[in-house]
């Protein structure tokens, strides 16, 4: 092998490398309670000496944790998780603040949560001229695939077996619409924020007591989940 060869050759081995590393991660994380190195190996399609390896490099960086003979996510990731938040809560704070004012209702950003099975409320911002909107707090919990937010977050991801109709209808359209599935009398929109690239992974939307004019509050929506990819 030439210098030339040897030189090009490099960098695509230490991409493959990267890239089996984190399709590990991607096995971990559909796998909550843990893989063992055989099974990781079966599902990975590699060898278990290949495996050990990669969680060992993993493992320093606290990518990936072992629990006697078996493997999950880490603290690390964790923490990777929160800087992102960070970021999309800075990036996300004029838009939002904006979508809540124009649409005169409760606006806020919904992430998936790690294990993806629960969704997340990231921030919230309510309307600065309003004698009356919904409060939502930040922290709050539900269903991955429950309420407007979480179903554009799933809408935003590639087709899962057994998904609602609800979230096929929200991929179709790009935005997804409910009422009172979170709180009686409440009805949402949202949007996916697109990644490009990668599947969705939060989603902005708007709601209030009531139903409110879709076709006006749509656009408004969308427009918000495009400013924030923009900006992230």
């Amino acid at each position: 092998m030439t210098a030339e060869q040897h030189s090009a050759a490099a960098p695509m081995a230490g991409s493959k490398t990267i890239d089996t590393g984190l399709g590990l991660l991607e096995i971990l994380r559909d796998h909550p309670d843990g893989l063992t190195i055989t099974e990781l190996a079966q599902l990975a399609g590699i060898h278990r000496n290949a495996v050990s390896r990669h969680l060992s490099a993993l493992g320093n960086h606290r990518l990936v944790a072992r629990i006697g003979t078996r493997f999950t996510l880490g603290l690390g990731i964790v923490e990777l998780n929160a800087a992102v938040q960070h970021r999309l809560r800075g990036a996300a704070t004029s838009a939002l603040q904006a979508l809540a004012d124009t649409c005169n209702a409760t606006a806020f950003i919904t992430v998936l949560d790690i294990d993806q099975s629960q969704a997340v409320v990231l921030t919230v911002a309510e309307p600065r001229v309003s004698q009356f909107h919904v409060s939502y707090r930040a922290g709050t919990r539900h269903p991955a695939n429950r309420g407007a937010s979480g179903i554009a977050i799933l809408a935003g991801r590639p087709p899962c077996p057994g998904e609602r109709p609800e979230i096929a209808q929200a991929r179709a359209t790009g935005y997804s619409v409910t009422a009172g599935e979170l709180q009686p009398g409440a009805w949402g929109i949202a949007a996916p924020i697109p990644t490009p690239g990668r599947p969705a992974d939060a989603s902005v939307g708007v709601v209030t007591i009531g139903v409110r004019d879709e076709s006006t509050i749509v656009p408004l929506v969308l427009s918000a989940a495009t400013e924030i990819a923009r900006l992230l």
